[in-house]
């Protein structure tokens, strides 16, 4: 007997299975935006440790490492939304098929690329703000405590926030200047042949005056860090993997680690004697013994004692890394170089492909050269959040390239050495600085990110469409029985069924728009990238044969105290000791070889 559906009922049924794909895109929106939140918890945490790891421990201020903890927080949040930016946008279609999801109708697009517009536009503008304003008032809040006027009365609050907001003004000037220029600047004029006809590259035309203000700024800034970046972060890159393969300690004698904590023990004791001789004599002690008795302190806060918890964690990391330095060095000598030959390829591509050139910042209409780095996260961006994780590693390598290429060369106006970053000694002004210059390498990496080290997923990820006429118009082909005919989204496809599904990631665009609107921030930031491999390169093959020390000295008190900190130095460099650097105790076989 057969039965008859009714059309009621197979109405419901299309309307239960729309339904049903509504909430499963719902559910991988929200997991995506969950991912998101818990980097930015890890984000935090790198943060901390990179302040609470450089900030002197006897000089240090609430306010400051609070402001560099926030600063470097937003500014790695800004970099690693952009794959949360493609995972968002590329969930809306199918790469199997060529087609959008049937609950991907165009206003729920249209609703995910306007609430990353709203984040990225609120995380570049508190970038900015923070780099401009936030970071030069606590510069100069800090510089004008005065501890003894303040403990008679004589600094106030008022006072205190006046000064520091007196020189505060002239960089509120540049932000209103930049901003001015950015709103009345008129688009930049195109000559023929630069193809601008094409729908892709009128979309980025700013039009809007608020928008092409934000754009100059975030232009202008990124093009600084990029001059930045090319010294710093390209030395770092090369010094990083270098120096953990030098430094891969060699198998050495348990007896070395129990004479080790001998000598601890013997400075503890050496520093409670001290002390209680310091507490019996009215007049103090004697500026020989006050001396050994800083050096005692030095040692054994070098050590962990009295730390805070970040110090802490990061010598009980270093000392679990310890024993496989040598295989992690290799293994980011491999990665560093692939991402070398990866930004090589681009900018050989873009130098010989590009379809405007000069005129819009050497813009990549589709890959013509395989890309190795590219190829990896689009292949693995279909498998959300593996690509996350990948993205997530060569974001921290660049910024981990870019902190040691600050603490080795220091904050310098040319040949002249103005502060040093370097572990436990950086003074508040210094980690100012140095956060400052962070800000724009990273807003650099950002560009080399998504301009150079993966130019196509960070357009269009995973994206695919049907290159074959629709059957009837408006609706999306059908490739089923084609599936050579499915292929990569580009900025260039002829075929009007790519507008219908492909979209392009929102970092992607607003990088481009910079380029497109004032293209000599582009053209700068593109062979610009040329001398940051060149640079890379240069200090590759020296430190092949040298590898300096990290913040060498200059002055002979930094000689000293690092004379001073050597007490315990000869625990990095012995195997035996990972343990009880772990724990906080000797292992039994060390006990009883000390015995």
């Amino acid at each position: 007997m057969d039965f008859l559906t009714s059309p009621s009922s197979s109405s419901t049924s299309t309307s239960n299975d729309v339904t049903i794909m509504a909430s499963q895109g719902y559910i991988q929106l929200t997991l995506i935006w969950v991912v998101y939140a818990v980097a930015v918890v890890l984000l935090l945490g790198v943060a901390s440790v990179f302040v609470y790891l450089y900030q002197a421990h006897r000089d240090r201020s609430k306010f400051v490492t609070t402001i560099c903890i926030f600063t470097i927080t937003c500014l790695l949040a800004t970099v690693l939304l952009l794959p949360v930016d493609v995972a968002l946008v590329s969930s809306t279609t199918s790469s199997k098929l060529g087609q959008r999801k049937d609950w991907a109708t165009q206003n729920k697009v249209d609703n995910i690329v306007d609430t990353l517009q709203i984040v990225y536009y609120t995380l570049y503008s508190v970038d900015a703000v923070l780099c401009l304003l936030v970071v030069p008032f606590a510069y100069f809040w800090y510089e004008e405590h005065d501890e003894v006027a303040a403990e008679e009365g004589h600094q106030t609050f008022g006072q205190r926030f006046w000064a520091a907001f007196k020189f505060t003004l002239i960089f509120l000037v540049i932000c209103i200047a930049l901003f001015l220029v950015g709103f009345f600047l008129p688009v930049a004029k195109h000559g023929k042949g630069a193809h601008f006809d094409l729908d892709f590259f009128k979309n980025l035309l700013s039009e809007n005056h608020g928008e092409r203000a934000l754009t100059f700024a975030l232009g202008l800034l990124i093009t600084i860090g990029i001059i930045v970046y090319c010294f710093y972060t390209a030395s770092g890159l090369a010094l990083l993997p270098l120096t953990l393969i030098r430094t891969a300690p060699a198998i050495s004698a348990p007896a070395l680690s129990a004479s080790t904590d001998a000598q601890l023990e013997s400075n503890r004791e050496r520093q409670r004697q001290l002390e209680g001789r310091a507490q019996g004599n009215p007049d103090g002690l004697s500026s020989k013994d006050q001396r050994e008795l800083d050096a005692l302190r030095m040692a054994n806060e070098s050590s962990g004692e009295g730390q805070n918890f970040f110090y802490k964690a990061w010598l009980k990391l270093e000392a679990i890394l310890r024993p496989i330095k040598l295989i992690l060095g290799v293994l980011m000598v491999i990665i560093v170089l692939l991402i070398f030959a990866s930004m090589l390829i681009t900018g050989i591509d873009k130098a010989k492909n590009s379809v405007c050139k000069r005129h819009c910042g050497y813009l990549l209409g589709h890959i013509n050269i395989f890309q190795p780095i590219n190829w990896v996260l689009v292949k693995t961006a279909k498998v959300f959040p593996i690509d996350y994780v990948i993205f997530l590693l060569i974001t921290m390598l660049f910024f981990a390239a870019s902190v040691v290429g600050i603490a080795t060369i220091g904050i310098r106006l040319l040949w002249i050495t103005i502060f040093r970053i370097r572990k436990a000694h950086t003074s508040p002004q210094a980690l100012l600085l140095a956060t400052v210059l962070l800000t724009l390498m990273t807003l650099a990496i950002n560009y080399v990110i998504a301009m150079m080290v993966a130019p196509q997923y960070s357009t269009f990820g995973p994206q695919t469409f049907c290159d074959l006429p629709p059957r009837h118009p408006g609706e999306q082909p059908d490739c089923s029985n084609h599936t050579k005919k499915i292929v990569p989204c580009t900025e260039l496809a002829e075929n009007a069924s790519a507008s219908l599904v492909c979209t392009p990631s929102v970092a992607s665009t607003f990088l481009n728009r910079i380029m497109v609107n004032f293209p000599f921030f582009g053209v700068v930031d593109f062979w610009a990238q040329f001398a940051f491999l060149g640079i890379f390169l240069i200090a590759f093959v020296l430190l092949l044969f040298r590898t300096p020390k990290l913040s060498e000295g200059d002055t002979d008190s930094d000689i000293i105290e690092e004379e001073e900190e050597g007490l315990i130095a000869s625990t990095g460099r012995r195997l035996g000791a990972n343990w009880e650097d772990i724990t906080g105790r000797a292992s039994q076989s060390q006990n009883e070889s000390s015995n």
